[in-house]
C-alpha cells in the first residue's frame, strides 16, 4: 500500500495532467465505483440532477430521435439512462468508459433500455467518422488525459450538424461564492468523500483538477480549435457547473 504521503502526490500530479493521469483515474474511478452515485447525489445536493437535465435537453437529440448517441466518460450510466428515457427517444446509446467497474455498477439501473455500455477510453472510440448524432459527456472531460486529443476525437465521430454537450465543473467568477465554493471543495468535500468512499485520495483530486482545468471562454476556444464549428456555453448555478454547446 503506498504511504499518505505518496497517493497524495500522485493525486495532485494526476490533477495537473502528469505522465500517470491516465492510469490514476482509471484506478480511482474503478475503486470509488460501489459508492460513485451516492456521493455524487450527497456532495452536490443533489443539484447534479437538475444540471443533466439540462445537458440532456441542450443535445438536441429530438432532430435524430432514432439516432445513435454518445455518452463519453458514461460511468454508472446516469446520463445515458436518462436520455434512453426521454419520451419519443426511439434511438440507442453507446456509453464508454475505460473504468469497467462504473459501467458495471451502472449496469444494475439499465433494465430494458436500448444503452450499450462499451469498455472504451474517450480519445479512441470505436465507431467511425461522422457515426453519432449527437454526444455527450458529463463531468467526464476534465478528467482526460489529453483534453485536445479527447474533443478531437468527438469531433470526428459526429455527423454535420451534430451537437457535443460538455457539463462540467467550473469557478465562479463572483469573489464571495467563489470563496464559499473554492472552501467546501478544498475542506468539507475531500473529508465527506473520503469517509463514505473509503478512498484516501480520491476527493482530493477533485478539486485540484477543477482548479486546473480550462473553463468558460478558455474551453469554448479549445473546442473550437478541435474542429467544431459553433460553440456556446453557460454558466449554471452560480457558476459552479458550465454547460457548453458545439455543433459540427
Amino acid at each position: 500500500m503506498p504511504s499518505t504521503e505518496t497517493a497524495e502526490r500522485a493525486a495532485l500530479d494526476a490533477a495537473a495532467g502528469g505522465r500517470e493521469k491516465r492510469a490514476y483515474v482509471r484506478r480511482i474511478f474503478s475503486e470509488i465505483a460501489p459508492r460513485y452515485d451516492l456521493l455524487n447525489h450527497l456532495l452536490s445536493l443533489n443539484i447534479d440532477r437538475g444540471w443533466r437535465r439540462k445537458a440532456i435537453a441542450a443535445l438536441g437529440w429530438e432532430r435524430t430521435p432514432d439516432g445513435t448517441f454518445v455518452d463519453l466518460c458514461a460511468g454508472t450510466l446516469d446520463v445515458s439512462l436518462l436520455l434512453s428515457r426521454q419520451p419519443n427517444f426511439r434511438g440507442r446509446v453507446l456509453s464508454a468508459d475505460f473504468a469497467e467497474p462504473m459501467l458495471r455498477s451502472g449496469a444494475r439501473k439499465r433494465g430494458a433500455t436500448p444503452v450499450a455500455p462499451v469498455v472504451a477510453d474517450a480519445l479512441q472510440l470505436p465507431l467511425p467518422d461522422g457515426a453519432a448524432h449527437g454526444a455527450i459527456v458529463a463531468f467526464g472531460v476534465r478528467n482526460l488525459a489529453d483534453l485536445d486529443a479527447g474533443l478531437r476525437e468527438a469531433c470526428r465521430v459526429l455527423a454535420p450538424g451534430a451537437r457535443f454537450v460538455v457539463l462540467e465543473f467550473s469557478m465562479p467568477r463572483n469573489a464571495l461564492v467563489r470563496l464559499v465554493y473554492g472552501t467546501y471543495f478544498r475542506f468539507v468535500l475531500p473529508v465527506v468523500g473520503r469517509i463514505v468512499s473509503g478512498h484516501p485520495t480520491a476527493y482530493r483530486y477533485l478539486p485540484e483538477s477543477v482548479s486546473r482545468f480550462p473553463t468558460g471562454d478558455a474551453l469554448a476556444a479549445r473546442l473550437r480549435a478541435a474542429g467544431f464549428r459553433t460553440v456556446s456555453w453557460q454558466p449554471l448555478t452560480f457558476g459552479i457547473a458550465a454547460l457548453h454547446v458545439a455543433e459540427v
